[in-house]
């Protein structure tokens, strides 16, 4: 009864992954809370705002992932999956804010490493759990395993998704407030590729260093199973 009342009110802890990934993010605010309080200013959180983002997607492949009425439907797992697609390049967008390395002179650049990285880490452990749980629900909805004709398509819009957020400035919803402007940069982009050679080799680099972590830590993890 304790364990039933436990699981209702803290459903985002309720299974071993998700204590996990709680504690890295506990980590990851205590460490901004540190720099706040050792700087005297607010600082970095807009991290704080960039993970939350980044937990969006993890967050909805969890609640269909278990909630099969979801999958049975239609038209809920389309909502659901376009609103998880809008929202995963978030997960590994953490990654480039170690840009943002020794920005901060009053920090310790030890310290600025292992605060940045921290938030890198937890945005690449929510995109690669949150793309192997809709893995996994794809296979169920369409009652077969697409493995890579999943993945590497979704790894490829990351990476896409990563260079307009990073470099064009756009964001999740500027899709819905700003379709215009989006769907034009994205179409010069493909219409124009040689004039835009370094941000398809950051989009083909991104991808493939994406595609490559997530098969690694998904064979980690059925290694430690055994």
């Amino acid at each position: 009864m304790i364990t039933s009342h436990f699981h209702k009110r803290w459903f985002f802890l309720r299974t071993e992954t998700d204590r996990v990934l709680f504690a890295s993010i506990v980590f990851s605010m205590l460490m901004v809370l540190t720099g706040i309080a050792y700087t005297g200013r607010p600082i970095f959180l807009f991290l704080v705002w960039n993970l939350f983002l980044a937990y969006i997607p993890y967050a909805v492949s969890n609640w269909v992932q278990n909630n099969p009425g979801w999958v049975e439907d239609k038209r809920k797992f389309a909502a659901a999956f376009a609103v998880w697609l809008l929202f995963v390049p978030n997960s590994f967008y953490l990654i480039t804010d170690i840009f943002h390395l020794g920005e901060i002179e009053r920090l310790p650049l030890w310290f600025d490493l292992v605060l940045l990285f921290s938030f890198a880490w937890n945005g690449l452990l929510l995109g690669v759990v949150s793309i192997r749980q809709m893995e996994k629900t794809t296979a169920i909805f369409f009652n077969q395993n697409l493995g890579n004709f999943f993945v590497y398509p979704v790894m490829w819009l990351n990476a896409l998704g990563i260079y307009i957020g990073r470099y064009l400035r756009y964001n999740s919803w500027d899709i819905v407030t700003n379709p215009v402007d989006l769907a034009s940069d994205i179409v010069r982009m493909l219409a124009h590729p040689l004039q835009f050679k370094y941000a398809w080799g950051m989009v083909f680099c991104f991808s493939l260093f994406m595609t490559l972590m997530y098969e690694v830590l998904k064979r980690l993890g059925n290694l430690l199973q055994k």
